[in-house]
């Protein structure tokens, strides 16, 4: 079974299971919160420092963000709150998931904490299709396969959100309503950036196949007009954290090194596992580049739009060396 971080994380005791799905942005919760933190800031939650980027971009430094998790070695899906999580939520007027199943813990921190912050949920914003709809529950088994949970890799979702956040800070603290507005747009403009260089790929290599160890980044892929080739039974078995039949790792395989292989692997910097490692070596052996994306920010990188820059420059480099 593939280890996906080294990070050892704690446990906290007694969290109430949610419920069920709301809107995009809920009042969660009947106790009180505090929308202020030390020096008259308002406080965010986030579930992760992707998240507190959009958040700290958003409400600059009218805001104090704090992200739950902010380690590339830790693993949303299989975090575990703590009691220091839990009172962290208590205190803030806004917390920030991304939904869809993928840091239920974040959510259930809400619901137990009886904080009335306000909840904004990406992946019930995004209106992709799949996505949970309200009056649905979400994360019980937490399958895979159904719905790309990943919706921080979604540039309309990404500006949908920030545009809420603007909202609600505004609602939260609303003489500078009008500054948290002003940064979204900003942020927008930023976007505007990410999205030419995702224009830039299409141009050039629209129809080109790649591989994918998960589909964490496939909203952007399929924006850029790339084709994934990947046996789905393979990326949903490494999401899932299980070995594919030795079958489906064969066909993995074949489509980076068979005769007609693809472009380019993209691969889940965050992780690692024998049947990821043979498809990784076997695209290198090939001569094939492979590109690591993630799904939290790098060591020393605090902007959303400068990750997903790199990110894209990396794609865009690998690619044009493979044409």
């Amino acid at each position: 079974m593939r280890t996906r971080f080294a990070t050892a994380l704690l446990a906290a005791a007694g969290l109430l299971s949610l419920a069920a799905c709301g809107s995009g942005s809920d009042a969660a919760g009947s106790g009180s919160a505090p929308s202020s933190a030390a020096g008259g800031k308002v406080a965010v939650v986030a579930s992760t420092d992707v998240y507190g980027s959009i958040a700290s971009a958003v409400g600059g430094d009218r805001v104090e963000v704090t992200s739950l998790i902010d380690s590339p070695n830790a693993d949303p899906h299989e975090y575990e709150s703590t009691p220091a999580d839990a009172a962290t939520v208590s205190r803030a007027a806004l917390v920030v998931v991304n939904g869809g199943g993928y840091d239920d813990f974040a959510s259930r921190l809400v619901e137990s904490s009886g904080t009335k912050a306000t909840m904004v949920d990406a992946v019930r914003l995004s209106g992709l299709p799949g996505a949970p709809e309200a009056g649905h529950a979400e994360g019980d088994g937490h399958e895979h396969g159904q719905f790309n949970e990943h919706v921080w890799y979604n540039l309309p979702t990404v500006r949908t959100v920030a545009d809420e956040i603007a909202k609600d800070l505004g609602a939260a603290d609303p003489a500078n309503a009008a500054t948290y507005t002003a940064n979204a747009r900003r942020f927008g403009t930023d976007l505007d950036g990410l999205q030419q260089k995702v224009d830039a790929i299409r141009a050039a290599h629209a129809g080109q196949r790649i591989a994918v160890t998960e589909p964490v980044p496939l909203y952007l892929t399929e924006a850029a007009g790339l084709q994934d080739a990947t046996p789905e039974e393979f990326s949903e078995a490494v999401e899932e954290g299980t070995d594919p039949p030795a079958a489906v790792l064969a066909a993995m395989l074949d489509v980076v090194q068979g005769a007609d292989p693809v472009k380019a692997v993209v691969a889940n910097g965050q992780t690692e596992g024998p049947s990821t490692q043979k498809v990784e070596d076997a695209a290198r052996a090939k001569g094939l580049p492979v590109v690591e994306v993630s799904e939290t920010l790098p060591d020393g990188v605090d902007s959303y739009v400068a990750w997903q820059g790199a990110q894209l420059d990396a794609l865009a480099g690998a690619l044009n060396g493979a044409a």
